[in-house]
């Protein structure tokens, strides 16, 4: 029987651990369709625009599976949820693998997404029940799964991509999806009971008592400020292997580059989540997300193949620990036992975020005939996550001096 001394223990650790693996082999739904890109857009012989169409129905179909998936973690636990979403994941890779238009893929790239989620928001919620005084670090380490996956997944599988087609990559990832994350499943099984998250709880209501904001008020700053944020980040991380393609540098340098920013961005995490164990997770969005701001502007002057590789590095260490710092707020702010459901609906708007947002650049290059104005625009949605940040900061702060 598990008790509130396990929160930080020994197992929570070796819990951690497994939650990560999941989450790295997981995830891999969100990057799979941006290193096959190109590839797509060839073989359906379509425009930029429509080649974005799969990676947004992808991020869509995350975003409600943060949510839904997040509930049943709430209410099943999460060894349950993990194994549905890997036959979800494993079902949409092999249909996929056999579309025939853009349309079918991105109707199967859904699928794809829902499942995905799992290894992001889901995980989360269920390891930030295990810690109290290192939940920072804990959430950090499972949300840098998602960079893993992005940073070890597409030099995997180039040389698939090279070799065989795209086709090809999509039956690899449906087999790893059953035999790597259902094994594991089993040693999430255990589940703590509510009485061990009191503490936490308490510690909850007394931050929302400091904050001149309603619940329902807080969360909806937060998914007003989760898309913002993610319009922005999905600009270079959509659109860096197309830009590489257009630059002349071609699809494996961009693959490279993205990998080179997505290990910035586990790096970023782990050192964000630090910080957050500190500083708290409102703070630590708001010094985020104007790294994030400035890195962006970066792209604007720079398209030389070595400052876009520093360039990417430089975004990858500044944005990395934006999104986890939501789910330390809603954890933070709100109730332990509505975790999954309230860090799954903050999550799933940054998901629509890094959708819109992948869309739109594409959009806007079709219209444009480049990423120019793009990368502005991406600018102009992280200011406003910036704005959000600092009124609920610095109301917080006043009314905590005030007391």
């Amino acid at each position: 029987m598990t008790n509130p001394t396990e929160l930080d223990s020994a197992y929570s650790w070796r819990r951690l651990a497994v939650t990560l693996a999941i989450a790295a082999t997981a995830n891999v739904g969100m990057w799979a369709i941006v290193v096959i890109m190109p590839a797509v857009q060839q073989t359906f012989g379509i425009d930029r625009a429509d080649t974005s169409l799969p990676y947004s129905v992808t991020m869509v179909g995350f975003a409600f599976g943060s949510v839904f998936i997040g509930r049943m973690v709430d209410r099943i636990g999460v060894f349950g949820s993990l194994n549905g979403a890997a036959l979800c994941m494993t079902a949409g890779y092999l249909l996929a693998a056999q579309s025939g238009s853009i349309y079918s893929l991105s109707a199967y790239q859904l699928l794809i997404g829902f499942g995905a989620a799992v290894g992001f928001g889901p995980l989360i919620a269920d390891i930030s029940h295990w810690f109290l005084r290192r939940r920072g670090i804990a959430v950090a380490i499972v949300a840098s799964g998602n960079y893993l996956s992005g940073a070890i997944w597409p030099t995997l599988l180039s040389p698939v991509l090279s070799g065989s087609g795209w086709q090809a990559v999509y039956v690899i990832l449906a087999v790893c999806m059953v035999a790597i994350i259902v094994p594991l499943s089993f040693l999430l099984r255990r589940r703590i009971p509510f009485e061990a998250t009191q503490r936490a709880d308490n510690l909850a209501a007394a931050n929302a008592r400091s904050v001149q904001f309603s619940a329902r008020s807080l969360q909806l700053l937060l998914v007003v400020a989760g898309l913002g944020c993610c319009v922005a980040m999905a600009m270079p991380q959509v659109h860096l292997v197309s830009l590489c393609v257009d630059l002349g540098y071609g699809p494996v340098a961009g693959a490279e580059m993205l990998s080179l920013m997505l290990l910035g961005g586990v790096v970023s995490r782990i050192a964000f989540g630090l910080i957050a164990d500190r500083l708290g997770g409102v703070l630590t969005l708001l010094i985020g997300s104007t790294l994030q701001c400035i890195a962006l502007f970066f792209y604007l002057p720079f398209d030389g193949l070595a400052s876009l590789y520093a360039v990417s590095l430089v975004f990858g260490l500044s944005q990395g620990g934006i999104v986890p710092s939501y789910a330390l707020i809603v954890r933070e702010y709100l109730p332990a036992r509505e975790a999954g459901t309230r860090v799954g609906t903050v999550l799933m708007a940054t998901i629509f975020g890094m959708a819109i947002g992948g869309w739109m650049s594409g959009w806007i290059y079709d219209q444009t005939g480049s990423y120019q104005m793009a990368f502005i625009n991406g600018i102009l949605w992280n200011v406003l996550n910036i704005a959000i940040m600092a009124m609920i900061f610095l109301k917080s702060h006043s009314r905590t001096r005030t007391a």
